[in-house]
């Protein structure tokens, strides 16, 4: 049997078993050696060799900077959208939206999205006569636009095993980020109008003012993060530690609604976030060596071809292959398995693997959300306390709108090449 696809199967077979990810891709990779009659030396050696990467570094700072949010600064992104927009019919589901954008735009984690953001906006939608599976749903989606919109872990995690830009993957997914969050957005009004959902009255500009003095420091962030990064003033694992640094300023000693005490528990779970990730990282060096030695990409990429010679069907049929596999698999987990295995594809049909790192890592958020998997779409219906059925059936209409973007951003490539084209 080939060893490429030997990795491949026990990842999969030990996962749905319940071993964790990073364990069945290395005992997969171990037996995929002995099968191969490769040295076992090649394991220890390539891990080391896939952590050994300077843009890693950024993943550890912004799982951090994400734990720190969480207890201090997301109250104050969502006070400060719910002084803009509360008087609108279903305004807290568009300031959950919006509030999701912000904390993505520092965090880069659909699940600390979810805990940080629906944890507060979830309670306020049901106290205020909202059903608890709508509020549910959207909070849930609304939890993707933390892996897509720049800063992401997954594209971090893409940009090692290709040696892409991560700067330029960062910039080709904001179009994508804010097409995304624009579509929920006018989901969450429409369905507001609609179902007559309940409004704040109208803020006096007074009031909208004296709000946004107390959540500056909490606005300045995403802009200090994204803008530095673009501006070309730090580099993204510059900007990561920038943000743990500045989130801990702001929230000890400017707002101070976080305690000195609280710092070794941020740690730990920042530590333990990060370790998963990055043993999945070095271990993909050693099975991806594995998986390219073994033939598999060209057996694979020979089976594509007697398919089709159409790059509009290749890009179809990938976009349905990874919508599946994100129902099944981490989203890490995926990259490192599937990236690989697909470059020589790209190469042959002239995909760009910016483009194609976007839509890979766009269609494994949507996995977020949909079952058997669907972490975030868990975690906030259980926030909510909700029907799991009803929840599933409230947010099909916005997953709907989730298809549409990503056929945008798969079939109209400036939406994700235009802004890095611009970068020097």
């Amino acid at each position: 049997m080939n060893a490429g696809f030997i990795v491949i199967l026990a990842l999969l077979g030990l996962s749905f078993l319940g071993i964790p990810i990073y364990l069945a891709l290395g005992i997969g990779t171990l037996v995929a050696l002995n099968v191969a009659d490769m040295p076992l030396i090649v394991l220890p050696q390539k891990l080391f060799a896939g952590m050994n990467s300077s843009s890693l570094l950024a993943i550890p700072f912004f799982m951090l900077a994400g734990n720190i949010m969480s207890r201090s600064i997301t109250g104050k992104l969502i006070d400060v959208s719910n002084a803009l927009i509360g008087w609108i019919k279903g305004s807290l589901a568009v300031v959950t939206v919006l509030s999701s954008a912000l904390f993505g735009a520092i965090s880069g984690s659909g699940v600390a999205t979810a805990s940080a953001v629906g944890g507060t906006t979830i309670p306020a939608m049901k106290e205020e006569g909202y059903p608890s599976h709508f509020a549910a749903a959207v909070a849930g989606i609304a939890a993707i636009l933390g892996p897509i919109i720049p800063p992401s872990i997954t594209l971090i995690v893409y940009a090692s095993i290709t040696d892409l830009s991560v700067s330029k993957l960062f910039v080709g997914s904001v179009i994508p980020g804010a097409l995304l969050a624009g579509g929920l957005i006018a989901y969450a009004l429409f369905y507001g109008i609609k179902h007559n959902l309940p409004a704040h009255p109208k803020k006096k500009p007074k009031e909208i003012v004296s709000t946004f003095k107390d959540g500056i420091w909490a606005l300045l962030m995403p802009l200090i993060i994204l803008g530095g990064i673009f501006g070309g003033i730090f580099t993204p694992t510059e900007s990561a530690a920038v943000a743990v640094v500045y989130s801990l300023m702001v929230s000890l000693f400017i707002y101070k609604d976080m305690e000195f005490k609280e710092l070794f528990t941020v740690f730990v779970e920042g530590a333990i976030a990060t370790s998963t990730i990055l043993m999945l990282v070095g271990l993909s060096k050693a099975s991806s060596y594995i998986v390219t030695t073994s033939g598999l990409p060209q057996q694979v990429l020979e089976g594509f071809t007697a398919i089709t010679s159409s790059k509009v069907v290749i890009l179809l049929l990938l976009n349905l292959l990874f919508l599946i596999i994100g129902m099944l698999m981490e989203a890490n987990a995926a990259i490192i398995m599937m990236t690989p295995i697909l470059m020589p594809l790209l190469s042959a049909f002239g995909i760009d693997p910016l483009q194609f790192g976007i839509i890979m890592s766009f269609n494994l958020c949507i996995g977020l959300v949909t079952p058997p998997v669907g972490i975030c779409l868990l975690m906030t219906n259980q926030i909510a306390k909700a029907s799991f059925v009803e929840t599933l059936r409230s947010i099909l209409p916005m997953l709907l709108v989730s298809i549409v973007v990503l056929m945008l951003v798969t079939f109209v490539p400036q939406f994700t090449l235009w802004l890095p084209s611009l970068l020097k």
